[in-house]
């Protein structure tokens, strides 16, 4: 069974902060944001396959590559950026849980923060002692549980089809809705979950390094192919000679005796079926996503427009209660809480990747879910709006995104470090079109918010 990796990398698209996202969209401005999430869910698509394929090919994750061709102070401060998006990202997805503990059991909000931080911890370590198959069975099977508690509502919602294909149209209505669609677009397409799944990928199929990012090892620049060494040395990056079979972004041995790929990846004669097998993972995994995504936005706009007091998840919850009954509340918090709590620990992995590629340090599992969790606890225990606090803190990962899609673009059109498999003309237009598309949203975003327009 091929199929996986990209289903957890999947759960960072339908964390809390969608649900705050989609949710103010739907009820503020109806059907008129559907189209953001369509084509987000497309970028994310092609964004996730380049990221998993550039770990198949060279055997190592996006910010060990980053970490081996920048420079120190470089790489130092592009860490900084990457830590605040992880932050953000974390501030989310414990915030939803939070919320969500507190809908179902009456639980004040930073005490939820806690529980939900320590349930992160006990998924973490189903991968540090089981390895990754048996971690991406429960995150699939949160996913499963986040799909029913969001999709169950829509059902029973009086959903207008025809605004819904009007809200296929690109376009905005204010100010407002450029804000809005900056902040589906974080939640939709995550820096961390492009970070990560490079390292998922490689460590699912390359025997002998799963789990290496997450156990905090060691990361080193490593002896790499010929061709990808020209490649980082293009970058005036430093290149150690003291990689050891079963290192992080070193093939095992065991797993693929014929000629390694470009760089250090997947076997010449496997690649193939990994890369076809790795696709239809994607395909599947965001069509879940994205669908998890629109219905959300499109209960919104049935039940909640123009309700009082759905600016707020906990107002949201409050009136899915009143209109569509009691029992899909109950649902719709309970796929609020396994969205938490998949997605903080899928972005705890994530952060153990970043780390570990653009610090070169070992970094305690520890050390590394208190780093984010810890801020976001401080947030709520400042009294700070949620909801709000969710959707801002998708704003953030907007703003992230250029610094991990830009690098990821480049490398993956690189002959240098992807061989026969860097991208054709194609894929390289349709690439840099996504990167445009996404630089210039922000920078609306940020003139909008200087201006305050």
């Amino acid at each position: 069974m091929l199929l996986g990796p990209a289903f957890v990398a999947a759960v960072a698209y339908v964390d809390p902060g969608n649900v705050a996202a989609n949710l103010t969209a739907g009820a503020e401005y109806g059907y008129l944001l559907v189209w953001v999430l369509v084509v987000s869910n497309a970028m994310a698509v092609l964004i996730q396959y380049l990221s998993a394929k550039l770990g198949l090919v060279t055997g190592r994750s996006l910010p060990e590559l980053l970490g081996a061709r920048l420079r120190r102070g470089t790489r130092l401060t592009y860490w900084g950026q990457a830590e605040v998006v992880a932050a953000a990202t974390d501030l989310a997805e414990v915030i939803g849980g939070a919320i969500a503990l507190n809908l179902l059991f009456g639980l004040p909000l930073v005490w939820g923060g806690l529980i939900t931080g320590a349930v992160s911890m006990v998924l973490l370590a189903v991968h540090s002692r089981k390895g990754q198959r048996p971690f991406e069975f429960v995150i699939i099977g949160f996913l499963a549980v986040i799909a029913v508690g969001f999709l169950a509502g829509l059902f029973v919602s009086p959903v207008d089809w025809a605004e819904t294909a009007g809200g296929l149209v690109p376009r905005f209505a204010d100010s407002g809705t450029v804000l809005l669609a900056a902040s589906m677009l974080g939640a939709t397409v995550m820096p961390h979950a492009i970070y990560l799944h490079s390292a998922l990928a490689r460590d699912r199929h390359l025997p002998g390094q799963a789990g290496a990012d997450i156990a905090a090892v060691r990361v080193e620049p490593r002896e790499i192919s010929p061709a990808a060494a020209h490649a980082v040395s293009a970058g005036h990056g430093d290149v150690s000679t003291s990689a050891q079979p079963g290192d992080p972004g070193v093939p095992c041995s065991s797993d693929d005796p014929a000629e390694p790929g470009p760089g250090g990846g997947a076997s010449t004669a496997r690649l193939p079926l990994l890369l076809r097998a790795t696709k239809v993972d994607v395909l599947w995994s965001l069509v879940i996503a994205g669908s998890v995504n629109i219905a959300m936005l499109l209960l919104a706009a049935a039940s909640l427009r123009g309700v009082g007091g759905t600016d707020t998840i906990a107002g949201a919850h409050a009136a899915i209660e009143a209109n569509l009954g009691p029992v899909i509340g109950v649902v719709f918090a309970v796929g609020l809480l396994a969205s938490g709590l998949a997605a903080t620990s899928v972005g705890a992995y994530a952060g153990a990747v970043i780390m570990g590629g653009l610090l070169h340090r070992r970094i305690p599992l520890l050390t590394r879910r208190l780093v984010t969790l810890v801020p976001a606890l401080v947030v709520i225990a400042l009294g700070a709006d949620p909801t709000w606090a969710l959707v801002l803190s998708q704003v953030v990962l907007s703003l992230g995104i250029p610094f991990a899609l830009i690098p990821l673009v480049r490398l993956t059109n690189d002959p240098a470090v992807m061989g026969e498999h860097a991208s054709g003309l194609p894929l390289r237009v349709t690439g840099w079109a996504v990167v445009a598309a996404i630089v210039a949203l922000n920078i609306a975003l940020i003139v909008i918010t200087a201006t305050g327009g």
